[in-house]
């Protein structure tokens, strides 16, 4: 298979001479699909947007274990957790905040997660059914783009332990001129993240139900480089005594928004993960593998690496008396002061952070970005050819300004929340207490006027209100997060430090409400819970006008069992 996909093998496709020129190109360029489908349906499906088939289905609750404990042990991490620290907070509150708020997140996760792991289907198929058929493209996209700043930030935090691995080998690594210091950066290190870029575009080819074997990897030799780091780190600061004693820095109104802060900024972390969950979670076997092992591996697997992070981070300010935020500035401090033994143990943590840097940017940002923009040009698009865009964009941003200080790098993850809270919120109130469990898989690849999903020429104004209710209880509090200099009242600050669950519990709330009284929302049944696995094997989707309307009459809005059994016979 390569980078531009299969078409059908088929015996009756390849018999069809391929057609030359323009058309000939566009042939060539287009993504694997069955054949017999529309030219709408080509513009809703392709081979890695379809339900998972069972063979593919491959992620059992070890898997997800290994996931969560692979992801958790990340440079990422180890910054929200020790900005805390910086932040003037204990080392025991700052861990409080941590088992708090990722706790929470894995809740919010499992939410979502679920659907995935029920009917097979990623967060692009999924959205459709709330926000309509061409309605989701907007949250796909919103997603797709932050997937891609994302990618460059840790792409660019993988570079610094690149330049952390050189310049322990060649010392003169640090005295390269600066060509580029009008950029806020210098040569080496960009030249740093340039080499941990291209070796990260292997890595992309994969499928992703045959990864799983990059985390199981990370999950084993990742996590002892941190606990290296971590005692290495205890034993120069005098041992544990002088680190856990250092005494809280803020106290009164201050302290307490700051333990509001950290909580938040951990679930923050989580808000991309939590809408694109079911990007993974439809490989997994059962719906039950998906659930406890994400549910219990994400707090305990986050809050030890935090906890890494945060003893590591005071231990920076028992020995230099400043804490640094970020343990690979820590390392470059260890670095300068000279030593065979340094250069080592130096080499040997940046190498493993760089593959711990190396699977978090694939799981979280390459394959839920390929995923949404397979789903913005199906016909053109998979989760590979998506995958190297989202590392092409990653290249040309600036991610090292967003990681010049910790107060930028927290507004950013509560920028991240103001915008994906309100998308998870619309989703998870449509599928629990609206729809109450029920889609219907082959209407969510149905472009017809008929299909429940359609509502409005493809949106549905419902979601989209309550959407931008989400942002709009947020984004006052927004605008002076990023720093515009505009006075606002003090209430919209104390709202914003609540971004995910002001967003999730008002887009949540507004849809609920407007489907109550604004008349009932195509597609539900009468009573009852109704989710169901209902994909057991390869499905397909070619266009068949007598299964088409059978969809529309049936899932018009309410039918009786009757003559839901009945449209399901006559199919």
């Amino acid at each position: 298979m390569g980078i531009f996909g299969n078409r059908s093998t088929s015996t009756s496709v390849e018999a069809t001479p391929r057609p030359g020129g323009w058309k000939g190109l566009v042939h060539r360029l287009e993504t694997k699909n069955e054949p017999g489908l529309s030219t709408t349906q080509l513009m809703l499906i392709n081979h890695d947007l379809k339900p998972v088939e069972p063979a593919r289905r491959q992620w059992g609750p070890w898997n997800f274990v290994g996931f969560w404990i692979a992801d958790s042990f990340n440079i990422n991490t180890w910054m929200i957790s020790s900005s805390m620290i910086v932040a003037g907070l204990t080392w025991w509150q700052s861990w409080l905040c941590v088992w708090s708020g990722y706790f929470l997140a894995a809740c919010f996760l499992c939410l979502n997660g679920r659907i995935g792991a029920v009917y097979h289907v990623g967060f692009p198929v999924i959205s459709r059914s709330s926000f309509g058929i061409w309605g989701a493209l907007w949250p796909v996209f919103n997603r797709a783009v932050m997937a891609c700043v994302w990618y460059g930030v840790q792409a660019w935090i993988g570079g610094q332990c690149v330049n952390l691995m050189i310049r322990s080998i060649w010392e003169s690594w640090n005295n390269i001129p600066n060509t580029m210091e009008s950029s806020q950066t210098h040569t080496n290190l960009w030249v740093s993240f340039f080499i941990f870029w291209l070796c990260s575009l292997p890595a992309i080819w994969f499928p992703v139900h045959k990864i799983r074997h990059l985390f199981t990897v990370k999950s084993y030799v990742v996590p002892v480089a941190g606990f290296a780091f971590f005692g290495w780190m205890v034993k120069r600061a005098g041992g544990l005594g002088p680190i856990i004693h250092q005494p809280a820095k803020i106290h009164g109104a201050d302290f307490t928004w700051a333990i509001v802060t950290g909580i938040m900024s951990a679930i923050a972390n989580f808000a991309a993960l939590i809408v694109n969950d079911p990007d993974f979670t439809r490989f997994a076997g059962k719906p039950r593998d998906a659930l406890w092992s994400q549910l219990l591996t994400i707090p305990c697997g986050f809050a030890v690496t935090s906890f890494v992070g945060i003893i590591v981070s005071s231990s920076s300010a028992v020995m230099y008396e400043d804490p640094i935020w970020n343990p690979l500035d820590l390392l470059h401090k260890i670095l300068e002061e000279g030593g065979a033994g340094n250069r080592a143990g130096v080499f040997l943590i940046a190498s493993s952070f760089a593959l711990a840097q190396l699977g978090t940017n694939i799981a979280a940002n390459s394959v839920s970005c390929g995923t949404d923009l397979t789903a913005l040009a199906p016909r053109f698009l998979n989760i590979r050819r998506g995958g190297y865009i989202c590392a092409l964009v990653g290249l040309v941003m600036c991610p090292w300004y967003l990681l010049s200080d910790s107060n930028r790098f927290t507004t950013y993850l509560s920028a991240y929340s103001v915008f994906l809270s309100s998308v998870a919120g619309v989703i998870a109130c449509d599928y629990y207490i609206v729809r109450r469990g029920y889609l219907d898989i082959y209407a969510l690849f149905s472009g017809r006027r008929s299909s429940p999903y359609y509502f409005t020429y493809g949106f549905h104004w419902r979601a989209y209100a309550a959407y931008i209710a989400g942002i709009l209880i947020n984004i006052v509090g927004f605008v002076d997060a990023i720093g515009v200099g505009y006075d606002i009242p003090v209430a919209a600050r104390y709202i914003y430090n609540f971004n995910f669950f002001a967003g999730f519990i008002v887009s949540a709330v507004v849809y609920y409400l407007l489907c109550q009284f604004a008349g009932p929302v195509p597609g539900m049944k009468n009573s009852g819970w109704w989710e169901a696995q209902q994909i057991d094997e390869d499905i397909s989707f070619a266009d068949d006008d007598h299964r088409g309307d059978v969809i529309g009459r049936e899932r018009s809005g309410g039918d009786s069992d009757e003559e839901y059994k009945k449209g399901k016979s006559e199919v």
